[in-house]
C-alpha cells in the first residue's frame, strides 16, 4: 500500500480529540511511507491531517473542485493540488490515486464519499480496503445501523465485512494493509464490471 484516501470533515468538530486523531493518523501515514490523498482543503480536519503529513515530510495530494477552492480554501502547501471541474471528477480522481480508504469523523460529505466507495466495492468496481477511524466512538451509531441493515435483509453479511473499523489509527492501517482482495464475493462479475467502467 503506497497511498490512502482519507475522507474527513471541513470542520474541526466539537472535541479536540478529532484533530489529535487526525495528526496521529498523519504521522502514522508518514511512518508507514504511505502517501495521503484527500479533498484538498485547508480547513477543519482536512487541513489538520494535510499539515501534519507535510510537517513530517510526507507526500500529500489534494483534489478539489473549482467551486470549493474558495469555500474550503484550497491548500497551497501540498506536494500537489489538482483543481477539477466538479465533485464527480474529484471523487473519481481521489479513488483512482488511492490504494485504500479511511473515513475519519466528518459530516454529510464524508458520509457520501464513504458510502459511494463502499457501494463501488460491493458491486465489484474496485477491490480496495475501506475503514472507519472510530475516534471517541464517533461511528458507534453508524456501525450499529450497518449491522441493522444486515438483520433487516438489506445488506448481505459478507458485504458487511467490507467496512472495517478501529479506534486506533495504527490498528486500522494494519488491517487495511493485510486486507486480501477477492475474499468477499461481489454483486457483479469481473466481466460485467469491465463493460460498465470507462
Amino acid at each position: 500500500m503506497t497511498s490512502l484516501c482519507v475522507y474527513c470533515g471541513a470542520s474541526p468538530g466539537a472535541s479536540t480529540l478529532y484533530a489529535d486523531a487526525a495528526r496521529s493518523l498523519g504521522r502514522s501515514l508518514v511512518e508507514q511511507d504511505i502517501a495521503l490523498v484527500y479533498g484538498g482543503g485547508d480547513v477543519g480536519l482536512m487541513g489538520v491531517i494535510a499539515d501534519e503529513v507535510m510537517r513530517c515530510g510526507g507526500d500529500v495530494t489534494g483534489v478539489i473542485p473549482t467551486a470549493l477552492v474558495d469555500k474550503e480554501v484550497g491548500h497551497a502547501g501540498l506536494t500537489r493540488l489538482h483543481v477539477v471541474k466538479d465533485m464527480h471528477e474529484r471523487k473519481a480522481m481521489m479513488a483512482s490515486l488511492s490504494d485504500g480508504f479511511i473515513a475519519m469523523p466528518g459530516g454529510m460529505g464524508t458520509m457520501e464519499e464513504l458510502f459511494e466507495v463502499l457501494t463501488w466495492s460491493q458491486l465489484g468496481f474496485h477491490d480496495k480496503p475501506i475503514g472507519l477511524l472510530n475516534v471517541n466512538g464517533f461511528y458507534d451509531g453508524l456501525i450499529t445501523f450497518v449491522d441493522h441493515m444486515v438483520t433487516q435483509g438489506f445488506l448481505r453479511p459478507h458485504h458487511r465485512q467490507l467496512l472495517m473499523h478501529e479506534a486506533d489509527d495504527l490498528s486500522l492501517l494494519h488491517r487495511l494493509t493485510d486486507y486480501q482482495p477477492g475474499r468477499i464475493p461481489k454483486v457483479l462479475s469481473a466481466d460485467a464490471v469491465g463493460t460498465l467502467l470507462p
